[in-house]
């Protein structure tokens, strides 16, 4: 007979104590990752050890250490021969619950991204594009960690209780903070093409984001969730920007960036620069007015029950974000030159709303497809993320 163990593979305080150091680290990594997206606005890429580096890879490399650590000790608990535990499964050898087996493989995809990144840089140089391949597949990677805390909480606390809420909305701000820094360059899209374009950034939030809210709404069972996990994703982005510049002030780099300007005036560096210019703000600061955009639109979430009604929760937050992101964007003497037209308008309506209701179809997807009252939201029998 099979040999098992009472407590295998893992205790719930191990498990619980790995989720809040991987919300901690992941914080930590936003901050190093806020932080950089500045320094090479206004410094430019001057060194791999720069501050900011060393601060989203000591994250980076904590997320790491947590998710396949715990994935080694529930392995190392299960005694040979032994029926693997409830709620286990095994990968390539390794034994544990299905959030942490997500949470592993998918910053496996960010360690992945950092040498195809150097390979990167060395063939084209190096410039700072957040859409290149190997940035996306790193940001891809973080973003699949952070939901796996979705199955996480769900493995270790009990329905309903107060920590497993918090956790939910924890894992929510952090998904929905890596979509946000996805979809950043779609200002300059804007700014650059204008038309259609103009509206890049609605578009794509409308399709992107309630994969964050709309399921943090679901999995939670809080009709409030995506309002708190925007708040929260807010608190963690002007903190951010305190540190960045504290540490601005503190180590005082010397910039080169009008030396990487003058080399490509049409680069994303020196567009974002122009832009700043017109505007007349600095350079890179923080966009806290998008998120309170954001804020906006989670409200209209909650308003018509995002657990309930994630499609039309998906198309109130994308109309809301249509409406407010582009007359927001119309209104800096910047996008004076880059103004859509109505035929523009319209066509970005009808595309918004498709995002939208394909945004809300696959939110519907990955949470199981039933109501947030009875779903066994994300299950390894019925969850689309654990099923991977």
């Amino acid at each position: 007979m099979a040999r098992t163990r009472p407590d295998a593979p893992g205790s719930p305080t191990m498990a619980r104590a790995g989720l809040w150091i991987l919300f901690a680290a992941h914080v930590v990594a936003s901050w190093g990752t806020q932080w950089d997206i500045q320094w090479h606005l206004t410094i430019g890429r001057d060194s791999f050890w720069i501050a900011p580096h060393l601060m989203t890879y000591s994250g980076v490399a904590a997320i790491v250490l947590v998710s396949f650590g715990m994935l080694a000790w529930t392995t190392a608990r299960a005694l040979p021969g032994a029926e693997r535990g409830p709620g286990t499964m095994r990968v390539l050898g390794l034994t544990g619950t299905p959030g942490y087996h997500a949470a592993a493989w998918g910053i496996a995809l960010t360690v992945l991204a950092a040498p195809i990144d150097d390979l990167w840089h060395r063939l084209f140089g190096l410039d700072v594009t957040l859409w290149s391949p190997p940035h996306l597949l790193g940001l891809l990677g973080a973003i699949v960690n952070a939901a796996a805390c979705w199955l996480i909480a769900r493995e270790t606390y009990a329905a309903g209780s107060r920590p497993r809420l918090a956790a939910m909305v924890v894992a929510g701000a952090l998904v929905y903070g890596g979509i946000g820094v996805g979809i950043q360059p779609s200002v300059r899209i804007a700014y650059v093409h204008g038309g259609i374009r103009f509206f890049t950034y609605p578009i794509l939030a409308a399709l992107l984001v309630p994969l964050a809210l709309v399921v943090t709404a679901r999995v939670s069972r809080s009709r409030p969730a995506p309002v708190l996990a925007v708040l929260l994703a807010l608190l963690i982005g002007v903190t951010g920007a305190a540190i960045a510049r504290a540490g601005f002030a503190w180590l005082q780099p010397v910039s080169v960036i009008g030396e990487e300007i003058a080399r490509d005036p049409t680069s994303p560096i020196a567009i974002s620069h122009e832009i700043a210019r017109k505007n007349g703000r600095p350079v890179g600061a923080y966009g806290a007015r998008v998120v309170f955009l954001a804020l906006l639109g989670a409200l209209a979430m909650v308003a018509v029950d995002a657990r309930r009604r994630p499609g039309l929760a998906a198309f109130g937050y994308g109309a809301t974000m249509l409406v407010t992101v582009s007359v927001a964007l119309a209104r800096m003497p910047a996008f004076a030159q880059s103004l859509p037209s109505t035929f523009d308008a319209a066509l970005a309506t009808v595309l918004t709303a498709l995002a939208a209701l394909a945004g809300g179809a696959a939110a519907r997807l990955a949470t199981g497809g039933d109501g947030a009252d009875r779903s066994a939201v994300l299950s390894p029998r019925r969850g689309r993320i654990a099923s991977l």
